[in-house]
This record gives structure tokens, sequence and C-alpha cells, in this order.
């Protein structure tokens, strides 16, 4: 797998049938190493280790219906009152990141009514902070760090 723009971390890996699998620390099992799961994985650390957001309040691929139809998550961190404070899109690196993606993740937040967004392909990163009352989204330079009381 390619060198991702996150730090480098130590991930648990298996070898079975000629396939390289992950473990996910979230769902506690080993997942078959795909392009855009390398790109999760690293998403995961980084929120965990970086910005210190609880291993609890984390959630990894989960259905949500958008307009009656199924669709699903890749990462959401939840506050402690259950509200959702940071919803993220992954894509594998050979995705390029564009208004199509935005809209995808815009779509998902209407039902989830996420603070913050952050839409990755492990070489770009762009987050924003929702402005729920104007309708649109603020760029940040990064997400905010997990505080207690969030």
């Amino acid at each position: 797998m390619e060198k991702l723009n996150f730090p480098v971390y130590n991930f648990r890996f298996k070898n079975s049938e000629n396939k390289t699998y992950i473990f996910d620390i979230i769902r506690k099992k080993f997942l078959l190493l795909t392009p855009e799961e390398w790109v999760r994985q690293h998403t995961l650390f980084f929120l965990i280790n970086e910005l210190n957001y609880p291993i609890s309040l984390i959630n990894v691929e989960k259905l949500v219906n958008v307009n009656g139809i199924k669709k699903r998550y890749d990462i959401v961190v939840f506050n402690s009152n259950g509200s959702i404070s940071v919803l993220v899109e992954c894509k594998a690196p050979e995705v390029t990141i564009n208004q199509k993606t935005f809209d995808q993740i815009a779509q998902y937040n209407l039902i989830l009514k996420a603070k913050n967004l952050m839409v990755t392909n492990g070489l770009n990163h762009y987050f924003c902070q929702m402005d729920f009352e104007n309708e649109k989204y603020v760029f940040l330079k990064n997400l905010p760090e997990f505080k207690t009381g969030n």
C-alpha cells in the first residue's frame, strides 16, 4: 500500500489465502486491506492518536437512510451526549476529491447533523465546520481536538 499523508502508525496485519487483512480497532476484527480501507484505518488512528477522540465515541461503516436509499458512512465520532461531532468520508488514494465527494458527505449530513466534516483520500484532507443557520460549511485547517464535555 502506498504511503499516505498521515503520521506513521503501527497496524496489525495478517495474510490468508494470498490476501492481506488489517485489524480494525473499532470493529475489533480483521478486514480485507483495500486502498479505501487503508485510508479509513489511517484516519481512525489520526482521530484517536492526534486529536484524542476516544475509541468509545467512534463508529465505523454503519447504514444511514438517505432519501429512502440505504447508504453507509465511513466514520462518525459522537459527542458524549449522543450528538455527532465529526462525520468522515474516506476515499481510496486514486480517487480525486471533488464537488461530488462533498455533495455525498453533505447528503449524509442532512440526516446525521454532524458539526464537523472530514473528507480524505489519504493524500489530501479537507476539514469543514457546519454553519447550519446559513446552510453552508466553512473550511478549517484541521478538526478540533477532543475536549472532555464534547
